[in-house]
């Protein structure tokens, strides 16, 4: 168990000396590469109007998302309705994102409390 502790700090310390040594490269080269993305006169009003693009963009994406919420919600009900036929490994597909879900929502909480362990989740 120690030797894999040193392994995994030498590991550590040669990626960090990599990072250190090329990321001041690949910073600049990511820069370059994506310079059309930068505002070059960054002003608050060109912030500002940047911002309620995105805003009324993700605003005007909403009914999109919500047909295709309501045909996965058709789909969902079609399965069930033909449940019978529902394969083993459908159902247990299904069982592991309920349970993904349910462990993500627990996380959440624990996150939440400030990573204490405290209630009735345990």
């Amino acid at each position: 168990m120690a030797s894999k502790l040193l392994q995994m700090k030498s590991k550590a310390v040669q990626a960090s000396c990599f990072a250190a040594k090329h990321g001041n490269a690949y910073y600049k080269q990511l820069l370059e590469k994506n310079k059309h993305y930068v505002q070059e006169h960054p002003t608050i009003e060109k912030c500002d109007l940047l911002s309620k693009q995105l805003f009324y963009t993700r605003l005007a994406s909403i009914p999109v998302r919500q047909e295709a919420f309501w045909k996965e919600v058709d789909y969902v009900k079609q399965l069930w309705k033909h449940r019978q036929d529902l394969k083993v490994e459908d159902a247990g597909i299904a069982a592991l994102f309920g349970l993904e879900c349910f462990c993500w929502f627990c996380a959440g909480e624990i996150v939440g409390r400030g990573f204490t362990f405290t209630g009735y989740y345990l």
